[in-house]
């Protein structure tokens, strides 16, 4: 799969300036950030609950915008399945001085929003559709709308754009590869063998036994797994809204979708593969990778020469988290790329 990237033009990757993107952008032309004037969420500082539809009925799930942009209104999507919001907390320090409007959501099930114990909803064509009933919510459209994903929130991204890509102004895949598949390849002869054999023995020995409840597992993921490709800080300065995300996933959620191991994934997401058709993605799109990452830089690469209109930001120092332990690099790249888009400059 990936020797297909021989034959396609190589993915644009974007030059990321040393300096600080907070205070790099004007307040949008028209129209002032903070300008709250016929908005209906003022009263409860930008949250609105937005209902929705079901095949088990209607239920809410809770979103929150920040600021005021007529052409760059971002819809995040979270990772898990069965995160939150919270792991987007930095992104509080960044879009509001490029004058980026955004929208922080809880899929269903997570958090703020509405918890059904439903199993059956738990499927990708049925969050797909949760975000299309959010996004009309929101009144987002393809002359504003770009919907990031990071992580699970990037397969739902993809699939979202291959049934909607004509309501989309931008596409952001933020530490996600195309395959699943591929990324337990990964996980298996590139993760695995950087352990500690005796470790890797011990957590393989665990799984093998089901035993993921044990104590002993989570510490032995943490110190040894978590700390080098999912935030590269020792844990102690691991920042509160991370720690707070990953304490509230709903593992009625995650591991249906993803499965209890965190060396692979085995769940309902096993087979999933969109590879072959990423070509098919016209939008202007931007692939997140990072070093040292529980997903494969080199593929996310070769996604974003997959792309027709792809561009690739790859973060040195960063990890599945880059956001924050590649912070620099990793928000002014991306907001470079909503800028060069708004501004007919992709």
């Amino acid at each position: 799969m990936l020797a297909c990237a021989c034959s396609r033009p190589a993915p644009t990757q974007v030059a990321v300036p040393a300096v600080p993107v907070a205070t790099a952008a004007p307040v949008p032309a028209g129209a002032d950030y903070f300008d709250n004037a016929g908005r209906d969420d003022v009263l409860a500082g930008g949250v609105r609950m937005v209902e929705i539809d079901t095949p088990k009925g209607k239920f809410h799930v809770w979103t929150k915008r920040t600021g005021n942009n007529p052409t760059i209104k971002v819809l995040l999507l979270h990772g898990g399945p069965g995160a939150n919001h919270e792991v987007f907390a930095a992104f509080d320090s960044y879009f509001p001085g490029a004058s980026i409007e955004y929208y922080l959501y809880d899929q269903l099930g997570s958090s703020y929003s509405d918890q059904p114990h439903e199993d059956s909803l738990w499927e990708t064509d049925r969050f797909v559709d949760e975000v299309e009933q959010v996004r009309k919510a929101l009144k987002l459209g393809p002359d504003n709308f770009y919907l990031y994903g990071h992580s699970w929130g990037g397969i739902l991204a993809i699939e979202y754009a291959l049934k909607n890509q004509d309501r989309l102004k931008g596409l952001v895949i933020s530490n996600m590869m195309s395959s699943i598949p591929a990324y337990n390849v990964y996980a298996k002869t590139v993760l695995m063998p950087q352990m500690d054999p005796k470790v890797l023995a011990e957590i393989l020995a665990m799984e093998a036994r089901k035993d993921y409840g044990n104590p002993r597992y989570e510490s032995l993921l943490m110190s040894n797994f978590y700390t080098q490709h999912v935030l590269r800080m020792p844990l102690e300065k691991w920042p509160a809204p991370l720690l707070r995300a990953f304490s509230a996933i709903n593992k009625e959620i995650y591991i249906p979708m993803q499965g209890p191991s965190e060396m692979a994934a085995s769940g309902k997401l096993e087979k999933w593969d969109r590879s072959a058709v990423l070509k098919t993605i016209n939008v202007p799109t931007l692939v997140i990778g990072a070093q040292y990452d529980t997903m494969d830089p080199k593929h996310m690469e070769w996604m974003a020469g997959e792309f027709p209109r792809g561009r690739y930001l790859y973060c040195p120092n960063g990890s599945h988290a880059a956001m924050y332990d590649d912070q620099q690099v990793y928000m002014t790249g991306l907001i470079k790329f909503l800028k060069d888009v708004d501004g007919g400059n992709f």
